[in-house]
């Protein structure tokens, strides 16, 4: 069964992006290529990367080069990827670059920030910074996607174009958790956090998570995903009783530890055969309890993703992993 087509998709691995922001990825060629570029700059996410994995193209003159041929004021969407983000990477540059740029990228709706394939760096090597002089800098942005939590910073802010946010990390700050609640983001339909693993820089507590699960800050959600996350029994319980849920049309609890005991509070508490889709995927359920879910929700329309069922060791307690963690 696919992913229903009005409920937005997101990648669940470290991965290259091949779409963004409904948008086909197109990496900005080397200039030793003779690669043509779209004759509409709109069309595409321009995907920036340049250094070690691509040529060798000295990444300031890449992003010269890149402003220089490409109408900045139609660009729509970028990705940003090595040289500037990867474990020896400078992200706050690139950051207060773009940021700079406002007065030419007029037309930027979309921003993902370390677009970094598992390869050329593990998550948790990536370095990130304050993401506030790109907020500042853009009232007008509708996605923005960070990869990595080392050093990540987000501010209070109010942002009146976030229609999209999106944080992937092994280690998600509670700091970034804690004022993206605070934060005033009225016109948030989507908010996905990646909250990993306390050993590589989760300190998140369900404490962190409770003013999300009011949905007080953000009216306009539809979409969330607490996921990847080793307490994500815990989550389920307290997702079974939040207010944010009965407006929700796709809710992602998936990546993480979630057992047979989360699925059944989540059953035990309010309906969820409003949704669209519930996202379970990479979960360590039995096979009763996914039976059990499969047989509360799928009838009434709910499109439901239990792929990867995790086995727990029965010699080891406690080894439940989280999907992306190192």
């Amino acid at each position: 069964m696919e992913f229903p087509a009005n409920v937005p998709q997101h990648p669940c691995s470290v991965d290259h992006l091949n779409q963004f922001y409904g948008l086909p990825v197109l990496t900005f060629p080397q200039a030793s290529s003779d690669r043509p570029l779209p004759a509409d700059p709109a069309s595409v996410a321009w995907r920036m990367q340049s250094g070690l994995y691509v040529g060798d193209e000295e990444p300031d003159d890449y992003w010269g080069r890149f402003t220089e041929t490409v109408p900045l004021e139609e660009v729509r969407a970028l990705v940003i990827g090595s040289a500037w983000y990867g474990s020896d990477g400078w992200p706050y540059e690139i950051v207060e670059v773009i940021a700079e740029l406002s007065h030419r990228l007029t037309g930027l709706e979309a921003l993902f920030l370390g677009d970094v394939h598992f390869e050329e760096s593990e998550i948790s090597w990536m370095g990130q910074s304050d993401v506030a002089p790109v907020l500042e800098a853009y009232p007008r942005l509708r996605e923005l996607g960070v990869r990595g939590g080392d050093g990540l910073e987000f501010p209070v802010v109010r942002h009146e174009g976030l229609r999209t946010l999106r944080f992937e990390s092994g280690g998600l700050p509670a700091s970034v958790v804690r004022n993206v609640a605070a934060s005033d983001l009225p016109s948030l339909e989507c908010l996905e956090l990646w909250l990993g693993d306390e050993y590589y820089g989760c300190d998140t507590t369900m404490e962190d998570l409770q003013p999300l699960l009011t949905g007080e800050r953000l009216p306009s959600l539809r979409h969330l995903g607490l996921q990847n996350s080793q307490f994500q029994d815990e989550i389920a319980a307290a997702v079974a009783h939040a207010p944010v849920v009965a407006r929700l049309a796709s809710l992602r609890l998936s990546m993480g530890a979630l057992g047979d005991e989360g699925a059944a509070a989540l059953l035990g508490g309010q309906p969820l055969t409003h949704l669209r889709a519930l996202d379970l995927h990479h979960h360590y359920l039995g096979d009763a309890m996914m039976l059990r879910v499969r047989e509360a929700l799928e009838p009434a329309g709910v499109w439901v993703d239990l792929s990867e069922q995790e086995k727990d060791d029965e010699e080891d307690e406690g080894t439940r992993y989280v999907a992306v963690a190192e």
